[in-house]
């Protein structure tokens, strides 16, 4: 094997990728990031113990962070980026070493070789790779659990990075990510313990994407229902994709009275629902669907691609010179814009020129398409929600939250919409949405039977309206809810948000297309006879059990 990878749902024959990443990305580039991973790991066990000295670092914070994430399925496949990050993690392990020491604390004579080893070489990078992977860890069942609550960590680092990025963060998820970081390296602990700490993560997911909620809202106003325009007008465009609000809204400024409109894609959408957004004539509207379609999408476009964040298929070579990488995102041969300096916006005025070059976009589809349906709009609308639940117009809602994929198997969840008796919701966040949410469902006395709260972290939102429905109907558990959770999961940011509902205590969550290829039979058996976790069928026939 030149590699093994098993982090998201299209891991190769449902077991893991060996050769080559489904999502394209090399056995070298796998192999940096498993290394770079067991240095953020050795980063933790120092910054545990400075934490307990009562000294917080707040450059390991943020490279813990935005280390974490570059590993996300689909954001970067730079070899050269990992080899610098790594050079720089053991640079700041040492320097947090040093600061350890000079507390008057041992550093301890029996601390982790994650915390000691140190290469220099792009060889010895990849030597030493070859030995800390996935399965370096023996026992299928602690392997499984340390992978599922890393993955986690992962999602949950993706979340705290946009928050951080408006000026949103907290010690204690930072603390606490450290601490499971380290927690992975000992082999002391059980299945008990792993289980008890995965489902502390799911407390912590809860905890960010809370945080992402506030930075996004106070930011940029709470979403409101909006209909979003799929058409295109004749002007030179940009194509802006993944999930960071930042990097949109300084676009925006910046192509203002330009001449060059500017189009979401994919996770992006949920961005004209923000009041703060609705201002610019230039923001046209959302142009295609699910990441995975971007091979073709990106091709008819025309005009410059911004990738914020994950979701970067591999490009191809007619439109690689129109993509662009920003933040953690990279790929070998495209353009990366730099982060910001010195509290200044990012400089986008080189995609701009680009864009001006360029025709406008190939229309694809026309119309519209509603959302904006986050908890404080549903919340504002729970007496007209309540009363139809009451009545008997709405017999039940789903969860179909989540992430789209390239599968085939995945035209289950477009059937699935479709059949559902007309007296049913459909509650949605993230890129799932894709597969049913230009289907002309109709609406339940005025209410659409497609309710969009936004992107993936917006799963949050959901979590908050079933809240809020069990207090409103006087209910002790929120099982007793008529929600079914049918949820369609592709990389880490979801593992969170399957952990922080657990965490919420909700049971009975369908996971599709296919279970996590990192549950080893053991652990999947403990979460199905916990949780109640179940796969998917088919469409008729889990509409059949999910109604009864």
């Amino acid at each position: 094997m030149s590699m093994f990878c098993y982090q998201c749902q299209e891991a190769a024959k449902g077991t893991g990728c060996t050769l080559r990443g489904v999502c394209g990305k090399t056995g070298e580039v796998s192999g940096l990031q498993d290394l770079l991973i067991y240095v953020l790991k050795g980063i933790s066990i120092y910054s545990v113990e400075l934490r307990k000295a009562g000294i917080k670092s707040d450059k390991a914070d943020k490279f813990i962070i935005e280390g974490l994430f570059s590993t996300v399925t689909n954001v970067n496949f730079d070899k050269d980026y990992f080899v610098k990050k790594i050079k720089d993690g053991l640079a700041l392990r040492d320097e947090l070493k040093d600061q350890l020491l000079n507390t008057g604390a041992a550093a301890g004579e029996n601390v982790h070789d994650a915390a000691v080893w140190y290469g220099e070489s792009v060889e010895e990078f990849e030597q030493k790779a070859a030995t800390v992977g996935i399965l370096s860890t023996e026992n299928e069942d602690i392997r499984s659990l340390k992978e599922l609550i890393t993955y986690g960590i992962k999602g949950l680092a993706a979340y705290a990075d946009h928050a951080a990025i408006l000026g949103y963060t907290n010690d204690e998820i930072y603390g606490f990510m450290q601490k499971a970081l380290a927690a992975t390296l000992d082999d002391s602990l059980t299945v008990d313990d792993l289980v008890k700490l995965a489902m502390e993560t799911g407390k912590y997911g809860v905890d960010v994407m809370a945080l992402l909620d506030k930075a996004n809202t106070s930011t940029y106003g709470n979403p409101e229902i909006t209909k979003v325009n799929i058409g295109v007008r004749n002007n030179p465009a940009i194509l802006i994709s993944g999930h960071d609000l930042k990097d949109l809204e300084e676009l925006l400024k910046q192509t203002e009275g330009t001449g060059v409109d500017v189009y979401t894609h994919g996770e992006m959408l949920p961005a004209h629902y923000y009041p703060a957004f609705k201002k610019y004539s230039h923001f046209v509207g959302n142009y295609g669907n699910a990441w995975w379609q971007q091979d073709k999408e990106f091709e008819s476009f025309n005009g410059p691609i911004l990738m914020t964040t994950n979701c970067l298929v591999p490009p191809k070579d007619s439109y690689k010179d129109r993509v662009y990488t920003t933040g953690v995102v990279g790929y070998p041969g495209v353009k990366h814009i730099p982060d910001r300096e010195d509290g200044k916006a990012k400089d986008f005025s080189e995609i701009i020129e680009h864009a001006k070059k360029c025709a406008p976009p190939v229309e694809i589809e026309k119309g519209e398409i509603i959302g904006g349906f986050a908890h404080n709009t549903v919340i504002s609308l729970a007496d007209k929600v309540i009363e139809a639940v009451k009545s008997g117009k709405i017999k039940r809602f789903f969860v179909m939250a989540g992430c789209d994929g390239r599968m085939k198997s995945r035209e289950y969840y477009t059937e699935f919409a479709k059949k559902l008796p007309q007296d049913t919701v459909i509650l949605t966040a993230g890129c799932a949405k894709y597969r049913y949410n230009k289907l002309d469902l109709g609406d339940i006395g005025g209410i659409p039977r497609v309710l969009d709260a936004g992107q993936c972290n917006d799963s949050y939102s959901l979590a908050v309206i079933a809240l809020k429905l069990k207090e409103a109907f006087g209910l002790d558990d929120v099982n007793q809810l008529p929600i079914t959770y049918n949820i369609a999961w592709y990389e880490q940011k979801a593992v969170i948000v399957l952990l922080a509902l657990l965490y919420l205590g909700v049971k009975n969550i369908h996971l599709g297309p296919t279970l996590p290829a990192f549950l080893s039979p053991n652990v999947a058996k403990m979460l199905v006879e916990t949780f109640g976790i179940g796969g998917i069928t088919n469409a008729d026939n889990d509409i059949q059990i999910f109604m009864a």
